[in-house]
């Protein structure tokens, strides 16, 4: 006892108040690091007076059980055990890649049971050097992008093959650290990140392991595991993971139902690059206790993510892209009976006006919302149709909004208003028709014509009117000048049934034509 007392500070004080025979004394550490084992290397380096071999594959155990028995003391004229095992870990640059996996698979053992992470920390910083040095020597220390580029424009078959051998080369690593509890994978792959690591090699490192140890894991440990990842993804470059990767990351944490803040970080980094999902990965089904079919609110708030992360430099490119997709689940969900209006139209004006060319699109999906909820209000119907911008329709889509008896009564009349301006497009039509002679061909003038003069008699027919005495002055206004057409087009077929020369001979005359609209 004594042997160990001198060189153990805590045996030290454990004996120092006893008096008398010590042989009958019994002490237990039911908390002792490493067990039995540790213990015997404690027993044999106090009984050879304080000469120890230290290798890789015990200088984790020595040093937890050194420290739990407070051996930093005198050690007789040599260095102390913690002493010797720290000046030991100053050479652990000459390690083997084996050794350093030993000593931290030691470390992922003892750690739980101990609060000593000097050696920890040294051997994992010496297992993401050994990594970094083994890129040291190839030319392709930030090839990822290069090589997907290459490998889609270049026929080189041979170079392409070239380059996913580096590539498998580079994750040589991978699978040594399959073991690793997710603890140690957080340390690891923050270390890496402080020491400039590419962030695509990271990424697929992470996503590597979720995939290697997801499935044996348990329920507790699946939930931890992907909050991690998450956590981990969350600090690197955000076009880094691919939105297919981060939509099954976010499909397998619905089903555990993490953290609100590990999922709200999850849709910020969904968000972000919106731009390169497809509508398949939108459809994600509403949370429990909701009647509608997709869950609305989740894109309403990525798509705010993706205004918000690319305020400073969003390209219009990008911008069209998120605005097809929209208008894609537009599609996709107007015909949910349970779809609530508030919803309906938040989904309409999540994104600026000018990401939209044509309306076209939006009436349609409108049309079919109303269609389904035939039971609205006057009120609720001018609110879904809030969003419609009317100088953004084609005249087919306006001429169909005239006639629609869905949509409420008073657009009807500024579609039919708005009519007026596709008209003005017809009088430049009338001067080309007349002054040329090659491709002259009333016939299609006159539909043309034709088809202004329908508007007006569907206006007529179905006593389209207004309180404003100023949308009954145009009303009349355009049936006095489409009878001024009328009058014309006749003139003009009499006059091309008896034309004899490739000039007409009153093509002076044009300035007398009247306007459309003025």
């Amino acid at each position: 006892m004594k042997i160990l007392a001198s060189f153990s500070g805590r045996f030290n004080k454990l004996f120092s108040g006893l008096n008398g025979s010590t042989s009958n004394l019994k002490v237990i550490f039911h908390d002792f690091p490493g067990g039995a084992e540790g213990f015997e290397l404690i027993a044999r380096y106090c009984y050879s007076l304080g000469k120890i071999k230290i290798t890789a594959s015990n200088i984790v155990l020595l040093s937890c059980a050194a420290r739990f028995m407070e051996m930093g003391g005198d050690g007789h004229g040599n260095l102390n055990l913690i002493d010797q095992i720290e000046k030991s870990l100053e050479e652990i640059s000459y390690w083997t890649w084996p050794e350093l996996l030993v000593a931290l698979k030691q470390c992922q053992v003892l750690l739980p049971t101990t609060d000593y992470l000097f050696v920890p920390e040294k051997v994992l910083s010496g297992l993401v050097e050994r990594i970094a040095l083994s890129f040291v020597a190839s030319p392709y220390t930030s090839f990822s992008g290069y090589f997907n580029s290459t490998c889609q424009f270049s026929g080189d078959t041979e170079r392409c093959d070239s380059l996913m051998n580096i590539c498998r080369q580079r994750r040589w690593w991978f699978e040594d650290l399959m073991f690793l509890n997710v603890d140690f994978v957080d340390k690891v792959s923050k270390m890496m990140i402080t020491q400039n690591f590419e962030h695509d090699l990271i990424c697929k490192f992470l996503l590597h392991y979720r995939k290697s140890r997801f499935c044996s894991a348990s329920q507790v440990e699946k939930c931890k595991m992907t909050e991690v990842v998450i956590n981990l993804l969350s600090l690197l470059d955000r076009s880094t993971p691919s939105c297919k990767s981060l939509f099954n990351i976010f499909h397998v944490a619905l089903s555990l139902k993490i953290s609100r803040i590990y999922r709200k970080k999850l849709e910020s980094l969904i968000g972000s690059q919106l731009d390169q999902a497809t509508l398949d990965y939108l459809l994600v089904p509403s949370p429990c206790g909701k009647d509608y079919i997709y869950d609305v609110s989740l894109v309403l708030r990525l798509v705010k993510v993706f205004l918000f992360e690319n305020r400073s430099w969003l390209f219009m490119s990008r911008l069209n892209k998120v605005a097809g997709l929209v208008d894609s689940y537009l599609a996709e969900v107007s015909p949910d009976s349970h779809l609530k209006p508030s919803k309906f139209v938040a989904l309409l004006k999540v994104l600026p006006d000018f990401t939209r060319q044509s309306h076209d699109g939006l009436y349609h999906t409108m049309d079919m919302y109303l269609q389904v909820h035939a039971g609205l209000c006057e009120e609720e119907k001018l609110r879904v149709c809030s969003a419609l911008k009317y100088e953004k329709l084609s005249a087919d889509a306006l001429k169909h909004l005239a006639q629609n008896s869905r949509f409420p009564s008073r657009l009807a009349v500024i579609s039919f208003i708005n009519q007026q301006s596709k008209l003005k497009c017809l009088h430049p039509r009338t001067h080309r028709i007349v002054s040329s002679s090659n491709s002259l061909d009333a016939k299609v003038y006159i539909a043309e014509k034709a088809d202004a003069a329908k508007i007006i008699q569907y206006a007529k027919r179905n006593n389209i009117t207004t309180t404003t005495e100023k949308f009954e002055a145009q009303f009349r206004g355009m049936q006095r000048k489409v009878m001024e057409l009328e009058k014309i087009c006749s003139i003009m077929q009499t006059e091309m049934g008896n034309m004899s020369q490739r000039r007409l001979p009153w093509v002076g005359n044009t300035r007398y034509l009247p306007g459309l609209c003025s």
